[in-house]
């Protein structure tokens, strides 16, 4: 009799293009360390679950693949009328960091705005 350990479930594949910098000022959140994104989604998830995410940026053709994990759910008919949707944060390695660098170099002064997001 042969046993096979439990498969653990792949992570998602969401692709997310941010066609603005309002936009991605709306779904970027400077909050965590090590930066992460606010995706909007009718999809269940928990926290903690994998996510793997192409990113792409305004103005920019490269698409940055990120293996990140869900940090907060946003329900459905959420108080105040959020967005449905999860926010993801970025791994602790370097192309992490790289890219919390390019989304913030590209952001530049509006991280300091006082315009609502979609994030905390």
């Amino acid at each position: 009799m042969s046993t096979t350990a439990p498969s653990t479930p792949r992570p998602s594949v969401i692709q997310l293009s941010i066609k603005e910098k309002a936009a991605l000022q709306a779904a970027y959140i400077p909050a965590f360390t090590d930066g992460g994104v606010f995706i909007p989604t009718a999809r269940e998830y928990s926290l903690g679950d994998d996510v793997y995410v192409l990113l792409s940026l305004p103005d920019d053709t490269q698409r940055y693949p990120v293996a990140g994990k869900v940090a907060w759910v946003t329900p459905a008919k959420a108080a105040g009328g959020r967005t449905q949707g999860v926010g993801i944060v970025f791994p602790k390695d370097d192309k992490s960091r790289a890219l919390r660098l390019k989304i913030e170099e590209i952001l530049g002064a509006q991280l300091a705005s006082d315009r609502p997001t979609q994030t905390i």
